[in-house]
């Protein structure tokens, strides 16, 4: 078993790369799904923040109210004076109005948490010695994990293999251009967030394709440090604050004059028990006993209205500030999907139905097909191998599998393009690439007046289209010297 007490994201930077796999007693083709299950084991899930909704919290966040506590306060005094009806009286108010607080946001942290466990995030990972799709709270120290242009990195990584590869790393150094990586090792003084042998956790990949092994997980990351530090305690709204001020001169106001009629009375030699049951009728006099329960009510009843139109609302005391807002932000749809592309169609220049068009689609993709669905690659790559008609053109002789992959130039947001060179039946080779439809033909020649007919059709509609073009190579055999 390893020990990651010997070593860290800074010391395996600075290592050969054969050396950091024999210390993190990890290989090339990954770890075993035994291995695996037992480092998860022993170094926890690869999570940040577990999002619990617990009463006790809840309930606590109630009570933590200046004016409830004076309330309390005042029924405890008068039941211990021998006037239960005004305890009894305040006690109801005070369990109403918690009990409406911590009823509708128990219920609302409940569903949220429940929302939260409901998403999932993937990455690639090498188990068994194949290239699997594993939940990256799964992911554990020592595993090898495929980085492509776009993927979010899950772990603190040594770089073991790289092409063209460029990390946006803004939200950990705030730096806007992308951080150039290759998986040589760097000095041993380099400091940690300037690794470029190292890809960090919550860092998204700009440019390239890269595989790397695990470090560090979850709050072990240098990510993870700065989340760990950061307090979850949400602060104040400005309702809350109002609130706590008013129920704080409520407070003020109601001691000082408590005490000083208390003690004025006993100056002119009144009945102590006299003076005190009237010293507390002006303490709860003073105080407005149902401002607590009208407040909860009335948020309530706006949590309710809200829930009607399928909006969750996590606190209560945020309404207000909702009901304050003048302009409100949102995306295009206002909706949660699922996030997953789907196939539709592939079409020619002319707008027809083109089947090569899908196969040449297949050749120019970084998705590999398994027996439990495409690895890697992005959402568009993944989306054409689940297409209803991808498994026909898998088993057909004259398919993809009938092509030879002799090079790739992966996706980049920069080309908007991504490239590969394949060897088809007779030995032909033919450049594929594949992009956005603008930047497509705008390397093509002799390009169709329909083509532009379709794009704008299809725009028009709101479909995400890629474009696709090819170019026969030929080969020059170049003699040797010596022949």
């Amino acid at each position: 078993m390893i020990d990651l007490a010997v070593i860290d994201l800074v010391g395996a930077a600075s290592q050969p790369v054969e050396q950091v796999f024999a210390t993190l007693d990890s290989r090339l083709a990954g770890l075993t799904s035994a291995e695996s299950t037992q480092r998860l084991a022993t170094f926890g899930p690869n999570v940040l923040i577990e999002h619990r909704a617990t009463a006790i919290s809840v309930l606590v966040r109630q009570l933590r109210n200046p004016l409830l506590i004076l309330l309390a306060g005042a029924a405890i005094v008068s039941g211990g004076t021998g006037d239960p009806t005004d305890a009894i009286i305040i006690g109801l108010i005070l369990g109403l109005s918690v009990g409406l607080g911590f009823t509708n946001e128990y219920r609302s942290e409940h569903a949220a948490m429940m929302l939260h466990s409901s998403v999932h995030h993937q990455t690639v990972a090498w188990r068994d010695g194949a290239r699997k799709t594993v939940d990256v709270a799964d992911l554990v120290p020592s595993d090898v994990v495929e980085l492509s242009v776009g993927s979010i990195v899950s772990a603190d990584l040594r770089l073991v293999e790289t092409t063209r590869l460029e990390c946006d790393e803004a939200v950990l150094t705030g730096e806007s251009a992308a951080a150039a990586k290759s998986a040589t090792a760097v000095a041993a003084d380099t400091a940690a967030l300037d690794l470029a042998s190292c890809a960090f956790m919550g860092t998204i990949v700009h440019q390239g394709t890269a595989t790397g092994v695990a470090v560090a997980t979850g709050t072990a990351t240098a990510f993870g440090k700065i989340a760990a530090g950061l307090s979850e305690r949400p602060t104040h709204t400005a309702f809350q604050v109002g609130l706590k001020s008013f129920s704080k001169l409520l407070v003020v106001v109601a001691g000082a004059l408590t005490t000083s009629v208390f003690v004025i009375n006993i100056a002119l030699s009144r009945p102590l028990l006299d003076v005190l049951l009237f010293s507390l009728a002006i303490a709860i006099g003073i105080t407005p006993q149902l401002l607590p329960a009208i407040v909860s009510v009335s948020l309530a009843t706006g949590a309710r209205r809200l829930a009607r139109s399928h909006m969750l609302v996590k606190r209560l005391v945020t309404i207000e500030d909702l009901g304050n807002i003048a302009v409100l932000f949102t995306d295009k749809t206002g909706t949660l999907t699922e996030g997953k592309i789907a196939f539709d169609r592939s079409i020619d220049a002319d707008n027809h139905d083109a089947p090569h068009v899908f196969l040449l689609g297949m050749l120019c993709n970084e998705s590999t097909m398994t027996p439990d669905g495409p690895v890697g690659g992005n959402g568009l790559d993944q989306a054409l191998f689940l297409a209803p008609n991808a498994p026909a053109l898998l088993a057909a002789p004259d398919g993809p599998t009938s092509y030879r992959r002799i090079g790739i130039l992966p996706f980049d947001h920069d080309r908007q393009l991504a490239s590969v060179i394949v060897v088809g039946p007779g030995a032909t080779q033919l450049l594929i690439t594949k992009g956005a439809p603008e930047v497509v033909l705008a390397q093509c020649r002799d390009t169709p007046l329909t083509a532009v007919t379709t794009l704008a059709a299809l725009f028009a509609d709101g479909a995400r289209t890629i474009a696709i073009a090819t170019r026969g190579l030929i080969v020059i055999a170049v003699p040797h010297p010596d022949h």
